[in-house]
């Protein structure tokens, strides 16, 4: 398989993209107050690493098969650890990461819903849609933690 230098190039921005979701998601689980959120910001990362290294694959000419979860944030559940009358201060700072995360990911979800219609290849079409699925999957993740917890 052979890439067009567009294709390349939103491959390229796209990984960037990834990368910087997994910074954020590790910074920001050194900085979560609540463990609960600590271990969903570790598991995001975990997750948007594995987007890193899909895309890698693709620029290095293969396209890894996709898993097409479309479960997890009907799966996720968590366990509250702040209740809607708290206002601690731990709970603002949860709730300020938990909002710039939501934000993130809608983000990141709408630039892979545009670039998907870049590629003619059928194969990366799905990888990149069955991502922009996990990008919404990991935001209702993040909004289940904070209706849960009073910040919604």
């Amino acid at each position: 398989m052979v890439l067009t230098e567009k294709e390349t190039m939103t491959i390229e921005d796209l990984r960037q993209q990834e990368q910087n979701c997994v910074e954020k998601y590790r910074r920001y689980s050194g900085e979560a107050r609540d463990t609960v959120l600590r271990d969903l910001f570790e598991e995001l990362s975990r997750k948007e690493q594995e987007h890193y290294d899909s895309l890698g694959q693709v620029l290095n000419g293969t396209v890894p098969s996709c898993n097409c979860n479309d479960r997890d944030g009907e799966m996720y559940q968590p366990k509250a650890t702040y209740d809607s009358m708290t206002n601690t201060e731990d709970k603002k700072n949860d709730c300020f990461l938990v909002t710039d995360c939501i934000g993130t990911e809608k983000m990141v979800s709408g630039t892979y819903n545009t670039n998907v219609f870049t590629f003619g290849d059928t194969k990366i079409r799905k990888l990149l849609a069955d991502i922009q699925i996990e990008e919404q999957n990991h935001a209702e993740m993040l909004y289940k933690y904070k209706t849960v917890n009073g910040m919604a």
